[in-house]
């Protein structure tokens, strides 16, 4: 495998030429033939025919779409070096894999591989901020191994810290916590942010109370999986909002099968929810909640869960929530002998949730999330002039959602940084990633032993039984010369 390709000195300022821009502004500005000038970190102009500055890097995005740089807003990433392991898998059987058996198993060095494959998979793709729901963290040790590959990787990253084989009442509470966040996060920036991760499941006793103190008195926001199938419900949400942890910085993940009564209740409180569409429609936390959250305004982003089934992109994301989306709408229209005539849910909408949703949510939107002058430089170029799919581009919403994919992305820009151009990524060492990621792989098949390991992929098949068909003709009668059943 070949070396890292190097990239320009980041004190070069970037000229987007005669592209396509989806602003994704509060008007969504779609402007044909425009500029884009970036100089330092942030857009310092956006027009037609800018000049370019002294010792400026030039591309051309002619034929090509320049958005913002997408955001996904719930991602396991330390799960990525088992890439594909679970495409199988339940969420009954991700549960046991991760929580109860072989989860333990992670050492720091592996939740090192996961978070850097994952970080670097996350840029490629044009996700330029990612938010890292990383509750495989059984030690501090695990913690900083997990934040040393993010500092690694070009990107924006949220560390959103977690331990599911603690209580967070146990670890978010402990010396080594606190002693960790004033380590690594001692002085913050809008490159790397904290949130504390966990789940409320319930319990009368409201244990959780004591994590929600903790992230109050440091000021950090809380994500957590509600609306889960048979996991977390209306009674976490319930507890949260009568004891006061529900705030505008919450964000829900999933919150597929809750009643109309949370949804008031975060629609109340100001959260918003992140939406893994793949994930609830896969997996079985619920069906995919779109309909239901526009229904009560709540505010939406997107994610993708974890690479231990899907695909790390939010072009994937896109598009299977519009089709779950649509899917219900037409169902529920046809058990009513009705027909949608107009879908509702549109392309622009989700590519707002993938990038604007995504900063609101973070409360990032003043930095990132739009393309507009004085914002921090998180672009993506998608254009290929060596796809027929790139070609036409008559709906520009419609080609993001529907049309385009990771290969298609031929720059990204993070923080006024060019981390990938002309389709390849610049600074990056793959190999020594791949090296981390095998050396994971070796360590858990030693651990749990070749036959366990397949195992684990290779889940039991349900028994199935095929219905008896009367149309199904079993025997030949030569008497009568036909089909007997």
């Amino acid at each position: 495998m070949s070396a890292p390709v190097s990239g320009p000195s980041p004190d070069r300022p970037l000229l987007f030429r005669n592209g396509l821009v989806l602003t994704m502004d509060d008007t969504h500005r779609v402007l044909p033939g425009t500029d884009v000038l970036v100089v330092g970190e942030r857009i310092a102009d956006i027009g037609v025919g800018l000049a370019a500055p002294d010792g400026a890097i030039e591309i051309d995005a002619s034929g090509g779409i320049l958005m913002p740089g997408m955001i996904d807003t719930h991602r396991h990433m330390w799960q990525t070096a088992m890439r594909g392991y679970g495409a199988d898998w339940t969420l009954t059987q991700y549960f046991v894999w991760y929580y109860l058996e072989s989860g333990k198993l992670f050492r720091p060095e592996d939740i090192y591989a996961g978070n850097l494959l994952a970080a670097i998979e996350a840029i490629d793709a044009g996700v330029t901020t990612t938010v890292d729901w990383s509750h495989g963290l059984q030690s501090t040790d695990h913690a900083d191994a997990a934040v040393d590959a993010l500092r690694e990787v070009p990107g924006r990253f949220v560390l959103a810290y977690g331990n599911i084989q603690q209580g967070p009442w146990e670890w978010a509470t402990s010396p080594q916590f606190r002693d960790f966040v004033e380590r690594r996060f001692h002085s913050r920036d809008d490159l790397l942010g904290l949130q504390l991760a966990f789940d409320v499941t319930g319990d009368p006793a409201f244990p959780e109370r004591a994590a929600f103190e903790v992230a109050r008195e440091l000021d950090l926001p809380v994500t957590t999986h509600a609306g889960v199938w048979g996991a977390t419900n209306d009674d976490g949400i319930r507890l949260m909002h009568e004891n006061g942890f529900m705030t505008p910085s919450t964000v829900y993940v999933h919150a597929a099968t809750l009643t109309n009564d949370s949804y008031h209740r975060i629609v109340a409180t100001g959260g918003s929810v992140s939406v893994s569409t793949e994930s609830e429609q896969s997996a079985g936390q619920g069906y995919p909640p779109t309909w239901a959250l526009c229904h009560h305004d709540i505010p939406v982003s997107l994610s993708m869960d974890t690479s231990v089934w899907w695909s790390g992109d939010l072009f994937s994301a896109m598009r299977t929530t519009l089709g779950a989306d649509r899917s219900r709408e037409h169902l529920e229209a046809h058990a009513r002998a009705d027909t949608v005539t107009h879908c509702r849910l549109r392309a622009e909408q989700v590519v707002e949730w993938a990038t604007r949703g995504g900063s609101r949510a973070l409360g990032l939107d003043d930095v990132v999330g739009s393309v507009a002058t004085g914002k921090k430089a998180d672009l993506v170029l998608i254009k290929n002039d060596r796809s027929p799919v790139m070609f036409p581009i008559l709906n520009p919403y419609g080609h993001v959602a529907f049309q385009a994919q990771r290969g298609d992305v031929h720059s990204v820009v993070v923080n006024g940084r060019l981390v990938k151009h002309d389709h390849q990524l610049l600074g990056v060492d793959l190999t020594a990633a791949r090296r981390h990621v095998e050396q994971t792989i070796d360590h858990l098949i030693g651990e749990m032993g070749a036959e366990a390991w397949a195992k684990g992929m290779n889940p039991d098949i349900p028994e199935t039984k095929i219905q008896e068909n009367p149309y199904t003709y079993t025997e030949w009668d030569a008497g009568s010369a036909q089909w007997k059943h």
